[in-house]
């Protein structure tokens, strides 16, 4: 029986590492669904559609990307999920992230989370950071994939 990962968040946009965690999730599971928050609540530069594609055109091997709208764990348990994995860059996450797997284990009991650290030289990288640096014309090549980079080129273009 294969094990079933869900990465979670909203990719706005994806990362190299984001990418790093999908990779290493592999640890984990044989298959990760790479799940695409739809955030209601934020107002994303990249829409749902397009946050998708960036990440189907990014990543490879036996990750499937869907998005969804809703409570995680009801996502996790519909796809068949025994694990979600979460990116921990620096303590200040932990908090938020610890409260998040509290309730998702509540809601999701059979579903554990599992954090991971980023690799060490992408531990200050996320996206608001890379967005901010591409509305400004910075250099953004060693951050995302060139996919990416020509996507937040044409966003900040107009």
């Amino acid at each position: 029986m294969s094990k079933l990962a869900v990465y979670p968040g909203s990719f706005d946009p994806i990362t190299r590492g984001h990418e790093d965690l999908i990779r290493r999730g592999f640890v984990f599971s044989d298959r990760i669904v790479v799940a695409v928050a739809a955030s209601a609540g934020k107002a994303p530069l990249f829409t749902l559609e397009e946050r998708v594609a960036l990440i189907k055109q990014t990543v490879s091997g036996k990750v499937e990307v869907q998005s969804f709208d809703g409570l995680l764990a009801e996502f996790a348990k519909k796809v068949g999920a025994s694990v979600i994995v979460r990116g921990l860059r620096a303590v200040s996450d932990f908090e938020f992230e610890f409260q998040m797997a509290l309730m998702n284990r509540n809601l999701a009991p059979a579903i554990e989370t599992v954090f991971l650290v980023p690799a060490f030289d992408l531990t200050y990288l996320s996206s608001s950071l890379v967005r901010e640096v591409a509305r400004f014309g910075g250099d953004v090549s060693q951050l995302v994939h060139p996919k990416v980079q020509q996507a937040l080129k044409r966003k900040f273009a107009k």
